[in-house]
């Protein structure tokens, strides 16, 4: 995840105006033709799938503010002009190219894509589509490739967090903070303090199933969380805040403590200051999902497969906190920078 940005970073255009129609035929797609402006809802032209490729029915795709960011011109990976945004998205399968073995028509799919989701139909590698369980709701289905995968690798591969540990995760009304609350909970039966902006965010993560949870806007993380478990300190951090608040989290690690970093919402990238790392054999680690898909796919694949497996399992259950029709893409867009948002954000194509 890329540093994220202010909404006041934005131009008024886009914060007001509401998605404009292009020119085209066939499919309607979120366009993205200029940085830093409105996204136009236009009709995009079909092109043949490859013989790997396999082409989705769309239904619902995810918000994330990486789309944001790259419409903004401000995430690692940049898209030519024009481009559709939309990373994770659910759907049925359309059609499929003359080498695919892993979906058919008509199954029923969850999928990660470069940039290309915000639309009616989007084609991607069949390796990057996983088959959900007939009880998964669509909409929900949608919630669990970005902020799932990065909640179990989180928590799983990146911190190794044990039963009956003490998670501590900022920003945790958030999509992939309650995905964090939800997995450590329910998963792997960790302990969770929820450290959220409000008090009607801290509600809904405690609703979730955090134990404990604490309002960052009235004081001291580090004092709050003190109060709560004892100078011993929390064993696992998860922040997608930044800045200070990052570094109040590191200070609340017991011996031994892991902090993962997901992302910067609140603006600012702060320095770890070393001597903490070392006085209590502290671990800082960072966490960025999507490019384990192209460093290391097998562990990239596990996640979204034991998303799905926790969900046939009853263990985890996905919360929406707001679905936008596709002409509503800069609402839904605005509504995320706003920080208005708790729980998956997400479009309906349907």
């Amino acid at each position: 995840m890329a540093p994220l940005i202010c909404w006041r970073c934005f131009p008024r255009a886009w914060l007001c105006r509401g998605a404009r129609r292009g020119p085209g035929r066939h499919y309607r797609a979120a366009l993205c033709a200029e940085l830093k402006e409105p996204l136009a809802v236009g009709e995009v032209a079909p092109r043949p799938v490859l013989p790997h490729e396999v082409r989705v029915d769309v239904h619902f795709c995810g918000v994330n503010f990486a789309d944001i960011l790259v419409c903004h011109g401000q995430y690692q990976e940049k898209p030519h002009l024009p481009f559709t945004p939309g990373m994770e998205f659910s759907g049925t399968v359309l059609e499929i190219g003359t080498d695919v073995s892993t979906v058919k028509e008509g199954d029923r799919v969850i999928g990660v894509s470069h940039f290309n989701a915000m639309a009616e139909e989007c084609i991607t590698d069949q390796k990057t589509l996983w088959q959900i369980p007939e009880k998964l709701p669509l909409r929900e289905a949608a919630t669990l490739p970005v902020t799932y995968g990065t909640a179990i690798l989180a928590l799983e591969h990146r911190a190794h967090t044990q039963p009956g540990e003490t998670v501590l995760v900022t920003a945790a009304a958030g999509a992939t903070g309650l995905a964090v609350i939800d997995v450590a909970t329910n998963v792997l039966r960790a302990k969770v303090i929820a450290a959220a902006g409000s008090d009607k965010k801290c509600k809904l993560a405690m609703q979730r199933g955090a134990q404990l949870s604490v309002n960052y806007n009235q004081g001291s993380l580090k004092e709050a969380v003190q109060q709560l478990v004892g100078s011993g300190g929390v064993n696992v951090a998860i922040d997608m805040v930044g800045g200070d608040l990052f570094l109040e989290a590191l200070r609340s690690l017991a011996w031994e403590g892991r902090i993962v970093v997901l992302g910067f919402a609140g603006g600012n990238i702060a320095s770890v200051p070393a001597n903490l790392l070392l006085l209590k054999n502290i671990s800082a680690l960072g966490l960025y999902w999507g490019r384990y898909q192209l460093q290391n796919f097998p562990v990239f694949s596990k996640s979204l497969h034991s998303a799905l497996q926790y969900y046939h399992q009853g263990r985890i259950q996905p919360y929406v906190g707001k679905v936008f029709k596709l002409e509503e893409v800069n609402d839904a867009f605005l509504h995320v920078i706003q920080r208005k948002s708790t729980g998956k954000v997400l479009l309906s194509l349907k």
